[in-house]
């Protein structure tokens, strides 16, 4: 059986693989973006400003991708998560269990 120091390490592990994996994606973003941005203004931005598509498309990916890695959510966060529990629980007659970190 793991210890609790040996599951923190892991999570700790895959919340900065998230992170790592997150700033890969934003580089290779900008990378692409900026070379079909070259591309789009070299051969008439002003005529189809066609590099917009792709740059709302994928930048939403991204936005949904670094909302992940940093664990932004603004309406199931863990105190909705702790309020949920507790009003189940009760409702079944259980006792709550107290957390004392997270």
């Amino acid at each position: 059986m793991e210890t609790s120091k040996e599951l923190r390490y892991y999570e700790a592990k895959k919340r900065v693989k998230e992170m790592k994996d997150f700033y890969v994606h934003l580089f290779t973003y900008i990378v692409v973006i900026g070379f079909l941005a070259f591309l789009n203004f070299r051969h008439g931005f002003e005529a189809y400003p066609w590099v917009l598509w792709p740059a709302a498309g994928w930048g939403v990916g991204l936005l949904f991708n670094a909302a992940s890695a940093f664990r932004i959510n603004p309406f199931f966060n863990k105190n909705w998560e702790r309020k949920k529990i507790a009003q189940y629980m009760q409702e079944e007659g259980e006792e709550v269990p107290q957390q004392r970190w997270e």
